[in-house]
């Protein structure tokens, strides 16, 4: 099974990632994670360190694949999930796509993609172009992360409308989204009620989860010293049992830029009186005026 994370920049897409992949390791599931960012950081909390680059090596190796052993650029993160990092081009140069191919490319010619019961790709950002959607190609399920927000949401609509051009021509579904760093979700249903997707999970906000990008530890190998912690880790269990009971997914269809723009912005501005968590006066006032 091959799966890709999207989400919006700075959603927690890696942390989710990682922890996520612990989780199918968990569920006894061999499990690589393919960090899909210029950054090079999407593995950290698996490892604890950057570790080398996929691109990095082949320049070193003067791109002669049969150069590279898998040693070279595989790292056992914890609970034996296998990380690797795809890197990218100089900033402002090259195409992200590209080196997503290209790592692609090597980890077939290693015939590592055999190896594993899951292939997670945890990639950067919206989807502004092919080359930043080129893992779609390559995946059997794509889940998006996201929160209550409208910018997020706006971005999740993106990657929708992404997952709905690679499904014409690829075995690809939405698996569904997965809330994060939320109190509530009253602007999720309101989209999921326009775009029709499944909710995986809705994650709190949780100190503990932004916690663990410092420490470079999975909220897993924290429960560890931390019992209190379990509880947080049963949300990923339950994204991974739901993602390994091969769900039939969806093909989305997204809704207009325009149009999503006044759901989501008139949710807030004219709430429904007859919901709890009704938006004060005041409030939409000074939302209207943000909006302007």
């Amino acid at each position: 099974m091959k799966l890709s994370v999207y989400g919006k920049g700075g959603i927690g897409k890696s942390t989710t990632s990682c922890n996520i992949s612990v989780a199918l390791a968990k569920r006894g599931k061999k499990v690589l994670q393919i960090g899909c960012d210029p950054k090079h950081d999407s593995t950290f909390t698996l490892t604890g360190f950057l570790i080398p680059t996929i691109i990095d090596t082949l320049q070193e190796k003067g791109f002669h694949y049969e150069d590279v052993w898998p040693e070279d650029v595989i790292f056992k993160g914890y609970a034996g999930v296998d990380c690797v990092e795809a890197g990218g081009p100089p900033a402002g140069a090259g195409c992200g796509g590209y080196v997503v191919g290209e790592t692609v490319k090597l980890l077939k010619e290693l015939n590592a993609f055999d190896e594993y019961d899951v292939i997670l790709f945890d990639v950067l950002g919206d989807v502004v172009c092919g080359g930043f959607a080129a893992p779609l190609n390559y995946s059997d399920y794509c889940l998006i992360v996201t929160d209550n927000g409208f910018d997020a949401l706006f971005a999740a609509n993106r990657i929708a409308a992404s997952i709905r051009e690679k499904a014409r021509t690829h075995p690809l579904r939405l698996a569904g989204l997965i809330g994060n760093r939320t109190s509530k979700r009253d602007l999720i249903d309101k989209y999921t009620e326009a775009v029709p997707m499944p909710v995986l999970e809705i994650l709190p906000l949780i100190e503990d989860i932004r916690v663990s990008r410092v420490k470079g530890k999975t909220l897993f190998e924290m429960a560890e010293s931390d019992p209190s912690l379990d509880w947080v880790c049963e949300y990923y269990l339950n994204i991974a049992d739901q993602v390994l009971a091969l769900p039939e997914g969806v093909v989305p269809t997204d809704a207009p830029d325009r149009e999503l723009f006044g759901l989501l912005s008139d949710y807030y501005l004219n709430p429904p009186a007859d919901k709890p968590g009704v938006v004060p006066a005041e409030e939409a006032d000074e939302l209207a005026t943000m909006m302007v």
